[in-house]
């Protein structure tokens, strides 16, 4: 991860690889590097660590140019933020940039390393570039041949651009679950990892699909299907802007972030569930497991859309580990003297890891004496740095300041991390624990086939977006949720709104139930629906605007709401994760029925980095 750009054709192409670099900034990444051919026959590489000024600096103290190559910038996975981490990597005669995660590469590593090949990096990617070297050194007639060798044995998600040093003439490519696009304009020939990188060179686009490898020459595309064949992909004309492009399309980044999240969640689960086995593998966390067994109760220190998520993570950890769990404000905990022991696990949640109370909270109970696990999504950030351990929720980077999958991803680490936890501590049976990652496991494709639904929510804007207030009301595990749609709702489009847990209702926000005033209520099939439903009913018998998020066919709920929003029955620890795509979905279309800006909603700030 994180951004691809390659070039073959009849034009110097430095220039082309950088600024399509520059073009894929907004992705997010810790170090970047180029790789081209020379006119007399070699291949240089330049390799920085940081923003791609580092990169920049290093190639215009000693530039170099040729008509192919290709550039990358990468968002760590495997391996800290480093020049040597950095792509391209090469082994023997082979150049490789890899977008995604090779999940076996461990196994493939030492077994190369037992052949004699020496690595120089720590990450998984240069495990591709030994075994296509391997391939071509076993006399495999061609760079395809030995693309498409090493790929049988690799499991995993992949974007790859391969370049062979000795005959730089041509690219190779390949795809699975991870972008990349051909463009082709005259004789020239480009691949990248989103439309963006490339888009001031050419309108003409061919998108790869899962499986398919493709050799680019001058003047030409080949591409060939998972079995190898010869396989035919239409070329598209894109029309869009550059910045509608780096949108792919989307009218605003925070749509776009909504509908990436099922590939975001498939990411986070990559490589850590095993379902054969139930159990979760965290092994970059780093904690004993014998300490995990003695914990006295666990500390979560959190803010805005992340302190949800937290609660969300105090139900489950408390049902499937048996173990306290509190859940501060990270501005509240830092004022108070909280009770901190030794045995106690702080977990600060945050998307930036820079998030200032976040950050102080950690390091007040690290100073008490607990040990931190930091559950974030920027790599190398300051509270990943501090922490004893980190869990990266890997949704890549947010543009849209109302977070949307990184929430979502933060909802399937801490289910993930209640399963680990449950397990160690021998308080969940291997039986129960598959039977839960097989539903998250099936998380993205549910969600994906509800991001489909538009209507109902553009009939909901319609007849809503001009209302003052709204009260969101939610039980057990969706009571967060029903606070995250209420934070939503008012970060992008201005309306009041407010979460409460739903048996509170009769504590006060019933007074203000009248016919002018719109109740989200979460009723979804689980072990408190009766109790829900009997606020639906409290709500309905005052004349409340009633818009209800229920199960698929629950017919009752439909007697009563003025509007039903549906999810599918989903056992009970999934449906935090599907229910907040309604939230987010409502929020979203209100606000831009509003016209609000919803990418940078009025006075917030993506990163909180002051108190």
């Amino acid at each position: 991860m994180c951004g691809i750009v390659g070039y073959v054709g009849d034009r110097d192409c430095s220039e082309i690889l950088l600024s399509g670099l520059q073009r894929l900034e907004y992705r997010g990444y810790d170090s970047a590097g180029i790789a081209i051919g020379t006119a007399d026959g070699s291949v240089k590489m330049r390799r920085a660590e940081g923003k791609l000024s580092s990169l920049f600096r290093a190639f215009h103290e000693d530039p170099f140019d040729g008509c192919i190559g290709l550039g990358h910038t990468r968002w760590a996975t495997h391996g800290r933020p480093s020049e040597r981490n950095a792509h391209p990597h090469k082994a023997g005669r082979v150049i490789v940039a890899h977008n995604g995660i090779i999940e076996n590469y461990a196994e493939l590593k030492k077994k190369l390393a037992k052949e004699g090949r020496e690595f120089k990096s720590e990450t998984d990617t240069e495990v591709i570039a030994h075994l296509i070297d391997h391939a071509l050194q076993k006399g495999t007639e061609s760079l395809h041949q030995a693309v498409g060798s090493a790929l049988k044995v690799v499991d995993g998600s992949y974007a790859l651009v391969v370049m062979e040093a000795d005959k730089p003439e041509e690219l190779v490519v390949a795809r699975n679950a991870s972008p990349m696009v051909i463009g082709t304009e005259g004789d020239q020939v480009f691949a990248a990892s989103d439309v963006p990188a490339v888009l001031p060179y050419t309108r003409e686009f061919i998108y790869l699909e899962d499986g398919d490898t493709a050799v680019l020459k001058k003047g030409s595309v080949e591409v060939f299907d998972a079995s190898g064949e010869p396989a035919e992909r239409e070329s598209k004309r894109i029309n869009w802007d550059p910045v509608s492009a780096e949108k792919q399309g989307y009218k605003h980044f925070m749509l776009k972030e909504i509908h990436e999240q099922p590939a975001r969640i498939t990411d986070a689960l990559r490589g850590r569930v095993s379902v054969d086995r139930g159990d979760v593998d965290f092994g970059e966390m780093g904690f004993d497991e014998e300490w995990i067994k003695g914990l006295d109760k666990i500390v979560f220190v959190a803010c805005g859309t992340s302190y949800y998520a937290a609660q969300v993570a105090k139900y489950t950890i408390e049902e499937l580990a048996r173990v306290p769990v509190e859940v501060d404000l990270a501005s509240e905990f830092r004022y108070r003297n909280p009770l901190i022991t030794e045995n106690t696990l702080c977990i600060p949640v945050s998307q930036s890891g820079e998030t200032a109370d976040t950050l102080a909270a950690m390091r007040q109970a690290s100073e008490l004496g607990a040990k931190c696990l930091a559950i974030c999504n920027v790599i190398e950030s300051t509270i990943a740095r501090e922490a004893e351990g980190v869990v990266y929720t890997q949704a890549g980077p947010e543009i849209g300041v109302a977070s949307t999958k990184a929430f979502t991803t933060q909802l399937a680490v801490v289910s993930m991390l209640a399963v680990w936890l449950g397990r160690r501590r021998g308080t969940l049976d291997a039986e129960e624990a598959r039977e839960i990652l097989q539903a998250l496991r099936d998380v993205p494709g549910t969600m994906d086939k509800m991001l489909h639904e538009k209507a109902i929510y553009k009939h909901i804007a319609y007849n809503y977006s001009d209302v003052n207030s709204c009260l969101y009301l939610g039980r057990g595990n969706l009571y967060p949720i029903a606070c995250e749609g209420a934070l939503k709702l008012k970060e992008i489009s201005y309306i009041h709104a407010e979460g409460y847990a739903a048996g509170e209702m009769k504590h006060g926000p019933i007074a203000l139930i009248d016919e002018n005033l719109p109740v989200v209520i979460l009723v979804p099939k689980n072990r408190v629906y009766e109790k829900v439903f009997s606020n639906l009913e409290e709500v309905k018998a005052r004349q409340g605007q009633l818009i209800a998020l229920a199960t698929e066919g629950d017919n009752g709920v439909r007697d009563f709401a003025d509007v039903v929003l549906e999810i599918p029955d989903v056992p009970e620890y999934i449906q935090p994760l599907l229910s907040v795509v309604v939230m987010q979905l409502l929020a979203y279309h209100v606000a831009d029925f509003k016209g609000t800006d919803v990418d940078q909603p009025r006075n917030l700030a993506k990163s909180v980095t002051v108190e």
